[in-house]
């Protein structure tokens, strides 16, 4: 008599995602977990594979389903003979996606069964009907996709501003919904800035923020330039926020994009606290400016000027009298003996024939710079007068856009008010009429008016704070500079030209210019 075989069970596995909070509770993740795991258990002829679980997870796209992944590398290794999942929009939203996956599984004899659509993959008609229900799920995504794109159109509109504190060093969600300013990760942002004022660069800022241990909000918990430099042009720490920066493709990529115009743009003015003055924010978004861009030269030279080097302070303000390139740092060895030199990058790369500026050794240059400071503290009076002059030069355009446009307006609405006198004085048109034309321009006049004098009132402010603030700097800088400091001359010195090798010429910030002999 023979004995009977006993028939291998089948390897079954479920495969649920949930990808809102907002699911009714039958169809939540937890429930469906139980489901498949009684359901399975149930059947004498299939054996539990596993139960795969994706909870609030996008099902446009795969990349990012962990458990997903995880079924199909076991299902790659035999490990699963059946899948079960309860309709297709759970088991993927994007159409090419859903019919790739399912391909693979029927290529390995692996069936998929959708309860939902009462669907078997292994099924000769099972591809065609897919199709179409995953095309329907695609569909439902795009819409809802559109409707989210909408309300977030609207809300920029209306200058609604949402944040994203887990990035955003600096501020945490306060009680009311709004951001509150952290203090102590406030000073290092004003840290920040500050150094970058005073010549840091993002590399040199970043290193010594890593050295010091200072917290920071990046996934690597460490800093970088590209941090510091996102930290520096963040309109948020001034208290504003420019919207939709980026946007989204499409609802199956999920892939966002900078926005360079092909979306609408909106900012929002004074919405939260602000950590760094504007006066400040903007002096950083200048020397951004400055530093990326390249010096002109003279039609003789064939060379620009390089990237911004803060290490060297000379490097961004030595330049050539003769050709009007910069001058370049260099170390010459000699019988075994160490010199250090500044060259002209123009007759450092192409010869004399280009230039025949002459090589200047540093300690006599840094010997001439020191005796033009020491003079230009000595001038009082003439720094003071320069200091004023540069002032209200850098202040003076500060709001001029606004207060123009806003006199303008002004005009405008005082003709349209003659026009309207014109018209009743003719007879054209009644006197009771206008009535409303007339108070509608009474009161923008009037919110004009007060806006107009605001605007002055500020920009009279902020241009004798900064000019109260140089002076005391200078004050309390009104000591002999006995050696060369670096960080002094970065805050100080607009220009230093290469006259020959006996003269250099020093221009302070402001345009006073002293003359300073090299000594050897």
């Amino acid at each position: 008599m023979g004995v009977p075989v006993q028939q291998k069970k089948v390897n079954v596995a479920a495969y649920c995602r949930v990808s809102t909070e907002a699911e009714e509770q039958q169809n939540s993740y937890q429930v469906q977990i139980e489901y498949y795991t009684n359901y399975i258990n149930s059947n004498p002829e299939w054996t539990l594979a596993g139960i795969f679980a994706d909870e609030g997870i996008s099902g446009t796209q795969t990349k990012n389903r962990t458990e997903f992944n995880r079924m199909i590398r076991m299902c790659k290794k035999k490990k699963i003979d059946l899948v079960l999942c309860k309709s297709t929009s759970r088991f993927s939203r994007n159409t090419v996606d859903c019919l790739d996956h399912i391909r693979l599984l029927k290529s390995l004899g692996i069936g998929v069964i959708f309860e939902k659509e009462n669907i078997n993959t292994l099924t000769a008609q099972s591809e065609f009907i897919l199709s179409l229900y995953s095309s329907f799920a695609q569909a439902e995504s795009e819409s809802i996709s559109k409707n989210i794109t909408l309300g977030n159109q609207m809300a920029f509109k209306e200058g609604k501003v949402r944040y994203n504190y887990k990035y955003l060093l600096g501020y945490k969600k306060g009680e009311d919904g709004k951001p509150v300013i952290i203090p102590e990760e406030a000073e290092v942002i004003q840290l920040i800035f500050k150094l970058y004022i005073d010549g840091g660069s993002t590399h040199t800022i970043a290193q010594e923020l890593n050295n010091k241990k200072y917290p920071t909000r990046s996934k690597s918990g460490k800093w970088s330039a590209m941090l510091i430099k996102r930290i520096l042009q963040n309109e948020k720490y001034i208290g504003d926020c420019l919207l939709q920066k980026t946007y989204t493709i499409d609802c199956i990529s999920h892939k966002a994009v900078k926005n360079n115009g092909e979306r609408p743009m909106y900012y929002v003015s004074d919405c939260h606290p602000a950590i760094i003055d504007k006066n400040t924010f903007n002096i950083v978004q200048q020397e951004i400016a400055r530093r990326n861009a390249k010096r002109s030269v003279c039609t003789n030279t064939m060379t620009e000027q390089g990237r911004y080097n803060s290490k060297y302070s000379l490097t961004e303000v030595l330049v050539c009298g003769e050709c009007g390139t910069a001058y370049r740092r260099c170390r010459w060895t000699s019988h075994n003996r160490n010199r250090t030199v500044w060259r002209c990058i123009n007759r450092l790369e192409h010869g004399p024939k280009y230039c025949k500026s002459p090589t200047i050794d540093e300690e006599p240059l840094h010997n001439a710079i020191v005796r033009a400071i020491n003079e230009f503290y000595n001038c009082s009076d003439d720094v003071a007068k320069v200091l004023k002059s540069a002032t209200d030069t850098v202040l003076s355009g500060s709001n001029d856009d606004g207060i123009r446009q806003i006199e303008q307006r002004l005009k405008d609405i005082d003709q349209a008010r003659n026009d309207f006198v014109n018209l009743i004085a003719t007879g054209t048109c009644a006197p009771d009429s206008l009535d409303d034309e007339f108070a509608r321009l009474y009161s923008e006049e009037e919110k004009l008016s007060q806006k107009l004098l605001s605007l002055k009132a500020q920009e009279d402010t902020e241009q004798n704070e900064l000019a109260d603030e140089i002076k005391a700097d200078i004050d309390s800088s009104s000591f002999e500079l006995h050696q060369y400091d670096d960080i002094l001359v970065r805050k100080v010195v607009e220009c230093v030209k290469i006259l020959n090798k006996e003269e250099i010429s020093v221009t302070f910030k402001g345009g006073y210019e002293i003359k300073s002999e090299l000594l050897t």
